[in-house]
């Protein structure tokens, strides 16, 4: 089913922008395939928006087809005595998926407690968090060929997963499943697994906003693009949280309700209301300042949706 004129406000975690001029939510792979064959027939752009957990969308909305795939289809098959492999749909949350594994004895993705988005985000930007990346999990996906409709399965290392990179960046496929192999674990094993994800949720509570915000808006630095080093070390600084403490921005930078959050320095959050415009200057302001302070810039890492030119420096 295409919609018409259907507000994006409410599908991101930022809770600003405008409208899609048609938005569909296809919960099955035909559905989806209907979907693609009608942004095709009308040659529309396309854009498929995961939990929205890591995009700025334009205050001006998107004048094409936005897809939020909503294949939330959770199975499991053991494999060995050690091992399971868990099959989730692109539309499945994570929070959703650790909670499936959980209760089924199955361990590893505990590790991203409290991380929110879909798996198809997930697989998009590889979700990691600390040590732990989704690359180390994956074991197939399957895809869908935007310009032909063709399905088909590949191994984890067609997606290419590096850093918030994948494949999927190049806008040419959609995901429909991902594979991932996990442990088996005894009842005792996930109850300390269970209370470790509380514990882990506490923290991401205690060190990040969690609503209003994209989590990091800026991506670390690649050691190329940086000269400072880590101070007794050979390693590059190439975090950018510590640049933008350095320039004094956390907690004390606003445009409007888009403020930079007290809890870090890389996460801008709207307080209530704050437009997608608002969010870009503010944005801005950092790059700035950072850029004036040492001689580089940051780049975003939340995806910018329906801008007609790039909005930052």
């Amino acid at each position: 089913m295409i919609q018409n004129n259907v507000s994006l406000k409410n599908k991101n975690w930022f809770q600003t922008g405008g409208s899609a001029r048609f938005f569909s939510a296809p919960t099955t792979v035909e559905n989806l395939l209907n979907a693609l064959s009608y942004a095709q027939k009308n040659k529309l752009n396309i854009f498929v928006l995961g939990g929205g957990a890591n995009a700025l969308i334009s205050d001006n909305g998107f004048d094409g087809l936005v897809i939020q795939p909503q294949l939330t289809k959770i199975s499991h098959e053991h494999i060995d005595d050690q091992h399971v492999l868990v099959h989730a749909g692109a539309g499945v949350h994570m929070p959703k998926l650790i909670s499936y594994c959980l209760d089924n004895n199955i361990l590893g993705l505990e590790e991203f407690s409290g991380t929110p988005g879909t798996m198809g985000g997930a697989a998009y930007n590889n979700m990691h968090y600390f040590q732990f990346s989704l690359s180390d999990f994956m074991v197939q996906g399957t895809v869908i060929e935007r310009a032909t409709g063709k399905t088909f399965d590949v191994p984890a290392k067609w997606f290419n997963l590096g850093y918030d990179s994948s494949k999927l960046h190049e806008k040419k496929h959609i995901l429909t499943n991902l594979t991932l192999k996990l442990k088996k674990a005894t009842d005792l094993e996930v109850a300390h697994a269970r209370g470790r994800r509380k514990e882990i949720i506490r923290h991401r509570l205690a060190r990040y906003p969690s609503a209003g915000t994209c989590g990091s808006f800026f991506r670390n630095f690649h050691p190329h693009e940086v000269s400072l080093e880590v101070p007794g070390t050979n390693k590059k600084m190439i975090y950018v949280a510590y640049y933008l403490d350095k320039v004094g921005v956390k907690g004390a930078l606003n445009v409007g309700d888009a403020v930079v959050s007290y809890q870090h320095s890389n996460m801008l959050v709207n307080k209530g209301n704050a437009t997608s415009n608002d969010l870009i200057e503010l944005a801005r302001i950092m790059q700035k300042k950072v850029k004036d302070e040492f001689g580089i810039t940051p780049k975003q890492e939340c995806e910018l949706v329906g801008f007609k030119e790039f909005p930052l420096l």
